[in-house]
C-alpha cells in the first residue's frame, strides 16, 4: 500500500515528514485514496481519455482543470489538492505537469493510445533491463522485445525495478540484461521517461540476454 501523503506549507508534498524542514506537515490523502487516484489518473491518461471525458493532444497532454473535473466525477471525495498531491509525489515519475498558462499535464509513458511523446535527450546507463514472465521466454529470445499493446517497449534501470514490473504478471518473474550501448552505438533511440524507466521502440535479440541469478 503507498504511503499517505502530507502537505508542508514551506515545501510541498511529501511521505511521511517533510524531507527539508522534518515536520510531519498536514496530512492530504491516505495511502488506499491515493492509490485508486493514482490508478485513475494513470488510465485516463494513458489508455482511456474518451471514457474519462478528457481530451489529449498529439504530445499527450490535457488541461488540468479537464483532468481534476473527471476525477471529481469519478470520485465524489476527491478534490483539486489530492490530484495536485499524487501527481507531484508519484515515486516513479509517471506524470508530468506543466503550470504555465492555465495548466495542463500527462502521463510520461505508458501509453496505448496514440500520442508522440516530446523527449529531450538524456544520457542512458549502458545497461538496462526488462522483466517479463516465465512464459514469453522463448518468444523474446526469438523475436526480442516488441511494443505489443503499449506504444514503445519499457525498460528498467535496474533488475530490481525489472523484476518488480516482471512480478505484476507472474510469481517467478524473468529478467532480460538489455545492451543499451550496443542499441546506441547501432543507432538505435532510447529515452528517459519517469524516475527509473526508458522507452525504445524495440530490441532485437542480439541486445538481449537472461539475467543469471
Amino acid at each position: 500500500m503507498p504511503a499517505a501523503i502530507h502537505a508542508c506549507d514551506d515545501h510541498g508534498y511529501h511521505e511521511g515528514n517533510c524531507p527539508v524542514c522534518e515536520d510531519e506537515g498536514t496530512h492530504v490523502l491516505n495511502g488506499a485514496r491515493r492509490k485508486r487516484l493514482s490508478k485513475f489518473c494513470s488510465g485516463a491518461l494513458r489508455h482511456f481519455p474518451d471514457d474519462a471525458g478528457i481530451a489529449l493532444d498529439d504530445a499527450g497532454w490535457t488541461d488540468w482543470d479537464a483532468l481534476v473535473a473527471a476525477v471529481e466525477r469519478k470520485y465524489d471525495w476527491a478534490t483539486a489538492e489530492h490530484v495536485a498531491a499524487v501527481v507531484a509525489t508519484d515515486p516513479k515519475g509517471r506524470f508530468e505537469r506543466d503550470e504555465t498558462g492555465g495548466g495542463r499535464v500527462r502521463a510520461a509513458y505508458g501509453h496505448s493510445v496514440d500520442v508522440a511523446l516530446d523527449a529531450a535527450e538524456t544520457p542512458v546507463p549502458d545497461t538496462l533491463y526488462h522483466g517479463t514472465a516465465p512464459r514469453n521466454v522463448d518468444a523474446i529470445r526469438e523475436e526480442g522485445l516488441r511494443p505489443m499493446s503499449r506504444q514503445q517497449v519499457h525498460l528498467s534501470d535496474s533488475a530490481d525495478a525489472a523484476r518488480a514490473v516482471g512480478a505484476r504478471h507472474a510469481s517467478a518473474p524473468i529478467v532480460f540484461v538489455v545492451d543499451a550501448a550496443g542499441m546506441l552505438a547501432d543507432d538505435h533511440r532510447i529515452v528517459r521517461r519517469g524516475t527509473e524507466t526508458y522507452t525504445t521502440d524495440q530490441v532485437e535479440p542480439e541486445y538481449l540476454r537472461r539475467l543469471d541469478l
